[in-house]
């Protein structure tokens, strides 16, 4: 697949078979081997059903109140925040061979991500007093991060991440990549062959961000060929598929961006490696933003 600002760039989309589909993603669609996602909305008492399958699953609350009962357990009163930018999510991870039903206690949207595994993990609820929360970078390049389901966690393939980038603000920087799977001679993970999707919402909702997606010479996309640089304006409810590359993303002045990343790949991992020209910007900040953490 050759992935272009049109390609890489997944808006919202209007489904009269599936009103409640606010956007979704298959591997087909992107161009890659694992991660699906959508982003779905419920009216108060209205249900989404679904089957695992050979994939495990992570239900993730954007806003309103859920409860989720399957075949390995049932959980209620999920969610509860007014929206993403007033607490962290919670986070049910779910197995491979799970039947789920979602149920709206309270309307709102939610997302829902999975990726085949071969692996059996317990179900997991992550609440948002047990999410890790902190500020990363500094000066305009200063970001919060709600670590979901960061790596180490008791699963197989997924990575979850919040991220809240303040007004003018960049984040995903320096620009780094994950796109190969490299260890050193002690068998330490260097970098990580990873598929990435970003799911943005915007405080306004007509704000909007910039991402840039991009490869080099050390992209296999790029030795096969097929080089990545797309340039995108992405606004409210809408996504950008990272299958290789660099993909720095900014702020525009007055306001807060806050995206969703679901990771897949070759490990359950961030191990990623800076553009060179750019990693000395990190040893360049003077403090952090002030404005955060924002909550």
């Amino acid at each position: 697949m050759r992935y272009t600002a049109e390609t890489v760039l997944v808006r919202a989309q209007n489904d009269p078979t599936d009103p409640d589909l606010i956007l979704s993603i298959t591997p087909e669609s992107a161009g890659w081997e694992y991660i699906s996602f959508q982003a779905r909305r419920l009216a108060q008492g209205q249900s989404w059903s679904f089957d695992t399958g050979e994939n495990e699953f992570a239900f993730v609350n954007l806003t309103g109140r859920y409860r989720v009962a399957t075949n390995q357990g049932e959980w209620s009163g999920i969610g509860g925040r007014a929206t993403v930018f007033t607490g962290a999510a919670h986070a049910l991870y779910l197995p491979r061979r799970t039947q789920l039903t979602v149920t709206a206690e309270q309307a709102g949207e939610f997302a829902a991500t999975w990726v085949p595994t071969d692996e059996d993990h317990n179900p997991w609820l992550i609440r948002p007093e047990d999410v890790p929360v902190s500020v990363r970078g500094g000066d305009n390049v200063s970001r919060q991060i709600n670590d979901l389901l960061p790596p180490g966690s008791p699963v197989h393939r997924l990575v979850l991440v919040e991220v809240y980038t303040p007004s003018g603000n960049w984040s995903s920087y320096p620009p780094h990549k994950h796109d190969v799977h490299i260890t050193d001679a002690a068998g330490n993970l260097i970098e990580a062959d990873l598929e990435e999707v970003y799911f943005y919402r915007i405080d306004r909702p007509e704000g909007f961000a910039y991402q840039r997606v991009y490869t080099d010479e050390r992209s296999p996309l790029h030795q096969a060929g097929y080089p990545i640089d797309a340039l995108v304006r992405v606004g409210h409810n809408q996504a950008v598929l990272v299958p290789e590359g660099y993909h720095p993303v900014v702020s525009m002045p007055g306001y807060t961006t806050y995206y969703l990343n679901v990771l897949a790949g070759s490990a359950q991992s961030l191990a990623n490696q800076d553009d060179p020209n750019y990693s000395w910007v990190k040893h360049s900040y003077t403090k952090v933003d002030g404005r955060l953490p924002l909550y």
